[in-house]
């Protein structure tokens, strides 16, 4: 069973697939409730997270409100959108809409008869999922912001541990401009306040140089992403990059990257001969690949409600996230 695409569609083969709306449920205590498919209907007795096909006419919104009521008995208050990605069944081709769901009525039980579970975030790699949700767990397993660093400067370690304690929990540490024995060090430290506050670490640059210095993963620049021959093996190494096209977000997806970073989504200081893709572009390129984007260029936690409504996972940024006031970040 193939899932996802190639980084690019044309209207028709757009319009052909069979929309479906899912949703992703938040317990307080952190766990993410999963159902089961029933035995004897197609993937019968894997896991999968609720929902179903919309109706001629029915917004993904409002298929979501009306999944959920029928299939688990809770009526939704509150919604935002997830992720959405191409999927090739055997017998199918579908567009889901995945919605985070924060907020609604009613106890959730199976109506159908099928079973479900609370399950942590953390533990739900461990169960048999349809392979459709693959690129849900991702988004599940990502935050809706990702810091890049500026090039480190004297009060960098301070100024990053303020914003880890701020609620940033993915780190991007870019330093082009130091040696590699310092950035080495840099990056052991890094790593190592992330993990006291739960977050990763990723260093821009090479795979190899990221792993020995004890980071969470590497972040790939286009020009890295191109020469690169095949993902890292190592268990639990993480693989991120950087795409300006759709041809780069195919060579990410044919990688295997865990999450990209597509820009300049607007025009940026840093970058003034870059023309700005804009938010309808951004859309079309992201809706066409299996995995998280993250949108970067000129953008700020303002912009986060926007970028989900674009098919983002959310915001990456330099500027804007690292420029924070102290307070905690809005997630």
């Amino acid at each position: 069973m193939k899932v996802g695409m190639a980084a690019a569609e044309t209207a028709d083969e757009r319009s052909e697939r069979l929309p479906v709306a899912a949703g992703v449920l938040r317990g307080p205590d952190g766990t993410v409730l999963v159902t089961r498919r029933l035995p004897g209907r197609h993937l019968g007795g894997q896991w999968e997270f609720p929902g179903g096909k919309l109706e001629s006419g029915e917004s993904a919104r409002a298929a979501l409100e009306r999944e959920l009521r029928e299939e688990i008995g809770v009526e939704v208050r509150e919604a935002r959108p997830l992720i959405r990605f191409p999927c090739d069944y055997p017998d199918r081709r579908v567009r889901l809409h995945v919605f985070e769901v924060t907020g609604w009525r009613g106890r959730a039980h199976g109506r159908e008869g099928q079973a479900i579970d609370w399950v942590r975030p953390g533990e739900l790699r461990l169960r048999r999922f349809v392979k459709g949700a693959v690129p849900i767990l991702a988004a599940i397993d990502l935050p809706p912001y990702y810091l890049v660093t500026p090039e480190p400067a004297d009060d960098f370690e301070e100024r990053l541990c303020g914003r880890l304690e701020a609620g940033i929990r993915l780190v991007q540490l870019r330093a082009k401009k130091m040696a590699p024995d310092a950035l080495r060090g840099l990056a052991r430290r890094a790593a190592r306040m992330a993990e006291r506050s739960g977050a990763r670490l990723f260093l821009n640059g090479d795979p190899q140089a990221a792993r020995a210095a004890g980071a969470h993963g590497v972040h790939l620049t286009s020009r890295a992403l191109a020469l690169l021959a095949e993902r890292p093996s190592w268990p639990g190494f993480g693989l991120a990059a950087s795409c300006h096209d759709a041809g780069e977000l195919a060579r990410a997806r044919a990688l295997g990257v865990d999450f990209a970073v597509l820009s300049p989504v607007r025009a940026t200081p840093g970058h003034p001969g870059s023309r700005p893709i804009g938010w309808e572009k951004f859309s079309r390129l992201v809706e066409a690949v299996d995995f998280p984007v993250f949108a970067l260029g000129g953008l700020g936690p303002a912009d986060r409600t926007e970028a989900w409504a674009a098919g983002a996972q959310g915001i990456a940024a330099i500027r804007g996230l690292w420029t924070g006031n102290g307070g905690p970040l809005r997630l």
